[in-house]
């Protein structure tokens, strides 16, 4: 039975594959679209296995919140090209649906979670390595959650972030400090939230260089705490001046919405940016 171009066509919108591996997918079916589509993934699979070495570093990467859960979702792929695709950003798109709506606790969960499709996030991955012929994965699943959160994604969909507050606020200030997450990439909320060993660092950098410019050694330990206060004033999110208004702080912009209000977690995923 001869291949018809309304074949190809319906094969290609059921797998998005190209029209010539939609072809010789059928042929090699003898026009059955079931065993088309196991074709097709299974030619996803072999690329999947053989590009498993190759570093997928380009991407999509997108946010969404709903009262008090938010969610960053991440694809990444080889290109650039692919990342702007169309039916890439839908995919990504339908697997941050998927996450707002599962809820699902690790990356590994939203992996096994089924799509519309009836194919989990996983298997639809690997459908779509078929298609592109360039290796793909989910780079990153991040969430917050309290009584009020926010999104950001940043024009061009390679950096996202969310952020939770302990209460209801203002749109506009909540999207006013996950902007500023995305543009000063804070290290922690507050200098308590500091890795210690993210302090020890910056205390011996701050030794170091006070050592090589002379400084007495009996001094060096003042410097490099008055260096570590510095360090958290530009990277903890709460002691940073706000992007908006270098008159006040993160923490004294939120203290004027409301005395109580604060952050209590956030997230930040970039691609190939700073």
């Amino acid at each position: 039975m001869a291949v018809t171009m309304a074949d190809i066509t319906h094969l290609r919108k059921m797998s998005g594959a190209g029209m010539m591996d939609c072809k010789n997918a059928l042929e090699e079916a003898g026009s059955d679209f079931e065993k088309a589509m196991e074709i097709i993934r299974k030619k996803g699979q072999a690329v999947a296995a053989k590009r498993s070495d190759r570093e997928a570093s380009e991407g999509c990467v997108l946010a969404v919140e709903k009262g008090d859960f938010a969610v960053i979702a991440a694809v990444k792929c080889e290109t650039d090209f692919v990342a702007k695709n169309a039916d890439f950003i839908a995919m990504t798109q339908s697997i941050l649906d998927a996450a707002m709506n599962g809820k699902p606790a690790t990356k590994e969960e939203l992996l096994a979670i089924k799509l519309d499709s009836g194919r989990t996030v996983e298997e639809t991955i690997t459908d779509r390595i078929g298609v592109t012929g360039e290796k793909m994965e989910l780079g990153f699943y991040e969430f917050v959650t309290d009584a009020a959160t926010i999104s950001y994604i940043h024009p061009g969909n390679k950096l996202a972030t969310i952020v939770a507050f302990n209460k209801p606020l203002e749109r506009q200030v909540a999207r006013d400090v996950a902007m500023q997450v995305a543009a000063m990439n804070p290290v922690a909320i507050t200098p308590d939230d500091v890795p210690q060993k993210v302090r020890d660092t910056e205390m011996e950098i701050a030794r170091d260089k006070a050592r090589q410019a002379g400084k007495p050694e009996n001094l060096l330990n003042r410097i490099a705490e008055g260096a570590l206060q510095k360090f958290y004033k530009e990277s903890t999110l709460l002691q940073q001046e706000f992007v908006k208004d270098a008159t006040m702080n993160i923490d004294q912009y939120l203290k004027k919405q409301d005395k109580d209000l604060t952050v209590t977690a956030f997230k930040r995923v970039t691609l190939n940016v700073d």
